[in-house]
């Protein structure tokens, strides 16, 4: 029997990442019972919304990650099509779910019925990511540390999926006990956001920059970004779950 290629693995476990995070959203909803999603007809507005937005993001996240594979061959198209990132799709699905709510004159937050499965997903597509080893192109830099992992080269590197995967566990874990913290609507989706953001800020420092801009990866320009549109939220955030911990 020949041994599962690395891209069926990355396969198997997104498509599992999917079907996990929209059960889970699913029952996130009927659990909260959030007003904005009350509506069915809004509820699928948004659901739209959050799919293309993030589908659109993840690919513009990756032209500006990696500029110089991107728009290889251009105007041959083919290449554009080949990449997606995690802080792209996060960011695009935030911004078309924003815009959409307020063409359709929706009010009120919809973003904590997303937090956890988003939070949980990630984590499972990051498996796939490691199993996948150099072909999916989220390793770390080579490290002399015990726990460095050869991906197929020889070289010994920060394995950076299971970081990625053991601060999402952290996160979704901290976002359910401390959810009666949360007093404003919307505020488990910004912390999940604020911190995942400034996660990747950090371990992107660890991670081959295939393009750099002044030092930073498109990546952590992206969660730069982010950060600063969250920049109002980030004391308030950080006190809830300071006082949550006393």
């Amino acid at each position: 029997m020949p041994p599962v290629q690395p891209v069926a693995w990355h396969t198997a476990f997104e498509v599992s990442a999917y079907f996990v995070g929209m059960r889970l959203f699913l029952w996130q909803r009927r659990r909260l019972a959030l007003p904005v999603l009350a509506d069915r007809d809004r509820s699928l507005w948004i659901g739209v919304a959050a799919i293309v937005g993030a589908a659109l993001g993840a690919k513009l996240g990756y032209w500006i990650e990696d500029p110089l594979a991107a728009f290889a061959d251009f105007p041959d198209w083919r290449h554009l099509l080949e990449g997606k990132t995690i802080v792209g799709a996060l960011l695009g699905g935030l911004a078309a779910v924003e815009g959409v709510k307020r063409a359709i004159g929706a009010r009120g937050s919809s973003g904590d019925a997303f937090a956890l499965p988003i939070a949980v997903g990630i984590a499972i597509g990051r498996i796939g990511c490691f199993l996948a080893g150099l072909a999916d192109h989220t390793f770390g830099n080579p490290t002399a540390l015990p726990w460095g992992v050869d991906f197929g080269d020889g070289v010994p590197r920060h394995p950076t999926q299971l970081y990625e995967i053991a601060f999402l566990i952290a996160l979704a874990a901290v976002l359910v006990r401390r959810r009666a913290a949360f007093a404003q609507a919307g505020d488990a989706f910004r912390a999940f956001m604020i911190a995942y953001l400034a996660f990747r800020l950090l371990v992107d420092t660890i991670k081959p920059v295939p393009y750099s801009y002044l030092g930073l990866s498109g990546i952590q320009l992206l969660c730069i970004a982010g950060l600063l549109y969250y920049r109002r939220d980030v004391a308030r955030i950080a006190g809830t779950l300071a006082w949550a911990r006393s």
